[in-house]
């Protein structure tokens, strides 16, 4: 496990290449903003002319046209384009303030238009890639959060139908004369309520595994507070880095609830206060889950056995527990010990 496992992305919002084109080519800013650009083009050309070495008549404007496309489109991008050309062949292309077209003026004219269009264009694909991947994105959001609320809504109704079948055993529970059967139906109520409150706590869309140390927290508190007992300390403790897989929770739960339960019905029996201690490690060695489930009860009674014992509770985790390929047992040394092993 070691961030261990026990087995049985949503978009962050819009990022920042998304945003462009930031004004529409339509914007009276967006024409300002790309005239202020020809501008500063022409000017670092012309304060660049005695260090730069012929046939550069172009490399101050290639900027100001890439700048304008991803500002504000391919559609201002061109039009950029087109003016940083103009402005280039009159004062940079010899004969120079003359746009009369000269074979040398005509390859270089030829040039300088097949490297804009490319740029614009690649910027204008590039542009609506990423918008359709933000819009896919969005879609995709959308679709997590629907199925967060459906999984939520599932388990919400799972959760109350446990509660309402649990319920109506305890009131069937009245109607049986029989005690026996009486404490059988309690017993099947208890566990149908103590499921559907685990099944609120497993509530994990994304079907990742869970903190072992929390959940088995508040198991235990629910376990307490279903026995009406408050003079029994109960803590958890352990490895925190131990995690479970939603398929591995219920049969943990269950088999950890009916050891907290036993011990406080035969251990800690009503009107005895004490303690229970709920310890989970894992064995790298082994690569087991250990769960131990201690209380300083009245202890076991003579010639106990887990393996043979007929109680209901042990038969009902020993199952459970061989279900995950585990095993349940019980013992008694200083104190009662019930302890789970499940490979992982």
């Amino acid at each position: 496990m070691g961030g261990q496992t026990i087995t049985g992305d949503a978009p962050q919002g819009k990022t920042w290449l998304a945003r462009f084109p930031v004004l529409p080519a339509s914007s009276p800013l967006a024409w300002a903003i790309a005239a202020a650009l020809t501008v500063t083009a022409l000017l670092v050309r012309i304060a660049a002319a005695p260090v730069l070495p012929p046939g550069y008549p172009f490399l101050t404007f290639f900027p100001a046209v890439i700048v304008t496309s991803v500002l504000f489109g391919a559609r201002l991008g061109g039009v950029q384009a087109a003016a940083c050309g103009l402005i280039a062949w009159y004062f940079f292309i010899p004969p120079v303030r003359s746009l009369a077209l000269s074979s040398g003026s005509g390859v270089a004219m030829a040039f300088y238009g097949f490297v804009v269009v490319t740029d614009v264009v690649l910027i204008h694909w590039m542009q609506g890639a990423i918008h359709q991947l933000a819009r896919e994105r969005e879609v995709s959001r959308a679709l997590a959060e629907t199925r967060e609320l459906l999984f939520r809504e599932l388990q919400h109704r799972v959760s109350n139908n446990l509660q309402v079948a649990a319920a109506l055993l305890s009131m069937q529970r009245t109607r049986v004369a029989d005690a026996e059967a009486r404490a059988a139906l309690e017993e099947t109520a208890r566990r149908l309520a103590l499921i559907g409150r685990i099944s609120r706590q497993l509530y994990n869309a994304s079907g990742e595994a869970l903190p072992l140390l929390p959940f088995l927290r508040q198991l235990g508190s629910d376990v307490m507070e279903a026995a009406g007992r408050d003079d029994v300390a109960l803590s958890v403790e352990g490895d925190g880095d131990v995690r479970l897989e939603p398929d591995a929770a219920i049969p943990t739960a269950l088999v950890v609830a009916e050891a907290i339960a036993n011990a406080l019905e035969h251990g800690l029996p009503s009107g005895r206060p004490g303690s229970i201690a709920v310890d989970v490690g894992y064995d790298p060695s082994a690569r087991e889950l250990c769960v131990t489930v201690t209380d300083d009860g009245r202890g076991l009674p003579p010639g106990f056995d887990a393996q043979t014992a007929t109680s209901l509770g042990l038969q009902i985790a020993r199952m459970l527990a061989a279900s995950c390929g585990g095993q349940f047992t019980v013992a008694h040394t200083d104190a009662t010990r019930a302890t789970l092993r499940l490979p992982c």
